[in-house]
């Protein structure tokens, strides 16, 4: 029998699939890549709408603290500083955040760290006896009410499609608590985008790497599985194995674009909607993001958290007790029945990953797996 023409088929072109490809075609790897859209990049798509750069499919700004990963990201495309400083809407009030000083000075007219201290512990009070078996509780043993029932509450049960109360505790962690009159969401060294937009950064890991686009390699996967040896496989890992131990839960997303005739609509790229009443979660403006205030029109997309089915992309891992062992099942199906098979990223991992963390998988896998190493870290 004929060895197969590729070392690596690799299913998917988003950042990890496109890191790991990178890597291996510099080792001298003969790879493919297949990705059933017709752009590259997965999720980090971004086109340019009416003369303005958009992120397609929700704003995605690089941070991290890993001086590595940024020189990385700095040696394929140059790197626009971009700090995120996000506002949230409440009953047509505008709040920065993160939660900060100047969140406090607009919720209770206190100035100081101290004073904001003091209204958040006696808020918390109420709470710190409770054991937090679910988000609600224990975003308000470390917000208090006010900042709750403002802001996370309805934001996070449109998010999710559930109430508060039936979301595990570990998603409210990620939410910053600063005493510090500071806007910047994230707090890390290294922050922006890259120039031009995700797509050239893409085609940067993908260059001298072949391509084919429009394939849904689950729909014909013996065609495909027979060009090579490996396999790294960038889809949800249940369908992969056609859902047979049964379905982990996403959280999907639709997008509304809208050019307006006017050089700006609300002044920021990004505006947060928290009351569950309006529909969605956030709108973002794209010039913001690139400051291209020279033109005289704008462009917003509203984001609108929907529940998952197999017609929608899948965007969130919902990681309660339930997917988890179901996650941790297919895990052991791989190892069992596709020694050939790695799986990686979000999808394939059944994870949320910022990029800089998806960006060191990626590399440790690709490491791993060219020093010989069982299987590599992500199978």
């Amino acid at each position: 029998m004929a060895s197969p023409d590729n070392d690596w088929l690799i299913v998917g072109s988003g950042l990890f699939g496109s890191v790991f490809a990178h890597e291996m075609r510099k080792a001298g790897k003969k790879c493919l890549v297949l990705e059933k859209r017709s752009h590259l990049g997965g999720a980090l798509h971004c086109p340019e709408l009416h003369g303005i750069r958009v992120h397609r499919f929700g704003p995605h700004i690089v941070h991290t603290d890993d001086r590595e990963i940024w020189e990385y990201l700095r040696r394929l495309v140059p790197m626009d500083p971009f700090v995120n400083s996000p506002l949230a809407c409440h009953k047509g009030r505008i709040f920065n955040l993160p939660f900060n000083m100047n969140t406090f000075n607009q919720l209770w007219g206190v100035c100081t760290p101290e004073h904001a201290m003091a209204v958040i512990e006696e808020q918390r009070a109420e709470y710190e006896e409770v054991e937090a078996v679910n988000l609600e509780q224990r975003a308000l043993q470390i917000v208090g009410k006010d900042i709750f029932n403002m802001f996370i509450k309805g934001y996070t049960e449109k998010q999710w499609g559930r109430p508060a109360s039936e979301l595990p505790p570990q998603i409210i962690e990620r939410v910053p608590l600063r005493f510090t009159y500071d806007n910047n969401y994230y707090d890390h060294r290294y922050q922006g985008i890259p120039e031009g937009g995700y797509d050239r950064l893409i085609e940067k890991l993908l260059k001298g790497v072949q391509v084919i686009r429009n394939v849904d390699y689950l729909k014909d996967r013996r065609k495909w599985t027979d060009l090579a040896e490996r396999i790294l496989f960038t889809g949800p890992i249940d369908a992969f194995f056609d859902h047979c131990l049964g379905e982990l839960e996403y959280r999907s997303l639709r997008f509304e674009d809208e050019r307006m005739e006017k050089t700006s609509f609300q002044g920021n790229a990004i505006v947060n909607y928290t009351e569950k009443e309006i529909p969605f979660t956030r709108i973002i403006e794209h010039k913001h993001f690139k400051r291209e205030n020279n033109l005289d029109h704008t462009v917003i997309t509203r984001e609108y958290p929907q529940a998952y089915d197999r017609t929608r992309e899948p965007y969130y891992p919902v990681n309660d007790e339930r997917n988890n062992a179901l996650y941790r099942r297919y895990q052991k199906l791989a190892y069992a029945e596709s020694p050939n098979v790695t799986f990686g990223g979000r999808l394939g991992e059944y994870r949320y990953l910022d990029m800089d963390k998806t960006i060191e998988r990626a590399l440790r896998l690709s490491n791993d797996l060219l020093a010989g190493v069982p299987g590599g870290c992500s199978h």
